[in-house]
Order: structure tokens, then sequence, then C-alpha cells
């Protein structure tokens, strides 16, 4: 059985973790992959001549290495497509990015992750944006994820408390207890805040989006230098934050 129900077509299951080693280094070459799989070198080949004849994979004749094609390129961006909150937001987030001189995120929840859709960058800094779709992250150590967990259902933090809390930085929170108490203190407040839990020297602040029936749907946060998010300024923020948020929950 797989993590999402039963496996039915082996072949297609292998093609898949062919396709899934790319998500962790983006040029391979056929020993590699079959050394990381156990596979056969011919199976691998085979595979990988498939998924380059569909345009999944590209082969760089210098190097005989792999790596993602543009058929990729153009699921990922029909998987955007599908969160109609993206198109919403975005506009939102870059007049945020702009006003606070930040980076603004938006996630989404799944399965007990962190699930990144669209990454705003202060106007000037434009050219340091690259695409966060499909990135993830773990919840307890982030302002995006404790914002979630916190107006989620009891059953499922429950669920997420019986998980082992990683720590990522010094900072980051690995006793349950201390995690249920920081989601109830994130819930009575209205936002959550990511104190150098994930990447030390970076501080943001987060609010949750929910659904025309308060179900919650998504996440926002503003992020940037530890140095910069004093209590006063992540509390305007937060306050600023909601404003856009608002907007962004009626068109949902």
């Amino acid at each position: 059985m797989g993590e999402h129900g039963e496996i039915k077509i082996k072949s297609l299951q292998k093609a898949l973790e062919v396709l899934n080693c790319f998500a962790a280094k983006s040029s391979l070459g056929v020993t590699e992959i079959s050394e990381r799989l156990g596979l056969y070198k011919s199976n691998v080949h085979n595979i990988l001549t498939t998924l380059q004849a569909m345009d999944y994979v590209e082969k760089d004749e210098g190097s005989d290495k792999y790596k993602l094609g543009m058929g990729i390129f153009a699921l990922s961006r029909a998987l955007g497509d599908t969160f109609s909150i993206t198109k919403i937001a975005s506009p939102y987030m870059q007049e945020l990015a702009n006003i606070t001189d930040e980076r603004v995120y938006l996630a989404i929840p799944h399965q007990h992750e962190v699930v990144y859709l669209e990454a705003m960058y202060p106007a000037e800094s434009t050219h340091l944006m690259r695409s966060l779709l499909g990135e993830r992250a773990q919840m307890h150590c982030t302002g995006l994820g404790k914002a979630m967990l916190a107006n989620m259902p009891q059953e499922i933090v429950e669920t997420y408390l019986q998980r082992e809390l990683k720590a990522f930085t010094d900072q980051s929170i690995t006793d349950k207890e201390a995690l249920r108490q920081e989601l109830q203190l994130t819930k009575q407040r209205g936002y959550a805040i990511d104190n150098m839990e994930h990447e030390f020297g970076v501080k943001c602040v987060a609010l949750p989006i929910f659904d025309k029936s308060r179900n919650l749907y998504a996440a926002m946060s503003i992020s940037g230098s530890s140095l910069r998010f004093t209590e006063e300024q992540i509390r305007d923020w937060a306050i600023l934050m909601k404003k856009y948020i608002d907007k962004i929950e009626q068109r949902l």
C-alpha cells in the first residue's frame, strides 16, 4: 500500500520514483538514479528515454545527465492555476511587499506540511524572485505553519503533535506541550510568529486565510531580517496584513 492508496501499476510507480529523484538534485545520470533506487541501469535508461520523449526530462549530451524538462514546468503552472487564491492574492502580496520592503509568502496546508504557492519581493528586489511553487516546510517551525495549525480542528493538531518535532535552529519548538501553548497563543492574538525557528536571523509574522465557510484555506506571511522584526513592528504588520487578507477572503 502506498501513502494514498494501493499501487496498481508498478512500472508507473518506478517511472514516477525516477522523476521524484530530481526533486532532491537537479541534474542526474543513469548510474546515480540506478544506485539511489536499486533499479537496473537498463530499466532507468528506458524510463528516462520515455520521459524525454514526453518532454518531462531533457538530456545534456555533453555530460550524459538528465534534468527536468518543460513538460514538468507546464504541469506546475497548471497546478498553480488550480489554486485561484494565487491569482487573487498576488497583487495584494506585491503591494504588501512594496509597503513593508520585505518578502511576502502564500502557502496552503497539505499532509501536515506547509506547501508554498507564491512569493513576492519588494519592487526593487524583484531580480531576487524565484518560484516557490510546491516547496514544502514543517508546520511547527514556520509562521505560516503555526498560523494554519492554530486554526485547524483539534484532532488534526493532536495528530500533528504525535510527530517528531524536528529542530532546525536553537529556537525551534520541539516540546509538544510548548507547541500546544504556542498554538493557543497564536489563535488568541490572531497571528503567528516565526522567531528564527526555521532559519537563524529570519523572523516572520503570519496570518490565516479562511474560505467563505470560515474553514482554514491558506496563510500569508511577511518575512525578513530578525533585526527589523521588533515586537511593535510585528504587531503593525499583522494589522496591515489583516486588511489585505480581508480583501482576499471576500474574493474567495
